[in-house]
């Protein structure tokens, strides 16, 4: 969200901010290490990715206990494995001919909508990044 609110008003492609194309990723990777940690997990590969043209990233995980007393001889000492792709996908549209440099009124999911006028934006205007985005998994 820090990118967006830098952009506006000074990048006359803020909103592709709002698209998802200027996702960066920043702060992904630490978000996916605690996930992980809060159930008892490592992160043991991550990366970018894409599906359906929406941005998202795959997360490979291990827990860091073992599976333990099991029906199935020989898997007592064996760590289980999982992995997913997450995709952040914009609940926001705005017109096609929105022009960057003026006004723009988005409509969002649910009904809400509201204004982001470049030359007076101030930093904390934006809804929260919930109104604006979902994540969800896309495997």
């Amino acid at each position: 969200m820090d990118g967006l609110e830098l952009s506006i008003g000074k990048d006359e492609a803020w909103l592709d901010w709002l698209t998802g194309d200027k996702f960066t990723g920043a702060g992904a990777r630490g978000a996916a290490d605690a996930l992980a940690a809060d159930n008892d997990s490592t992160v043991i590969g991550f990366g970018p990715d894409q599906v359906n043209g929406f941005p998202g990233f795959w997360v490979k995980i291990e827990t860091t206990y073992t599976v333990g007393d099991s029906i199935i001889p020989g898997t007592e000492s064996k760590h289980a494995k999982a992995e997913a792709t997450a995709i952040i996908r914009p609940r926001c549209d705005f017109p096609a001919s929105a022009d960057p440099a003026k006004p723009v009124e988005f409509t969002c999911d649910g009904g809400e909508s509201f204004e982001i006028d470049p030359d007076d934006f101030e930093w904390g205007d934006l809804p929260d990044a919930s109104a604006l985005f979902s994540v969800h998994l896309a495997d």
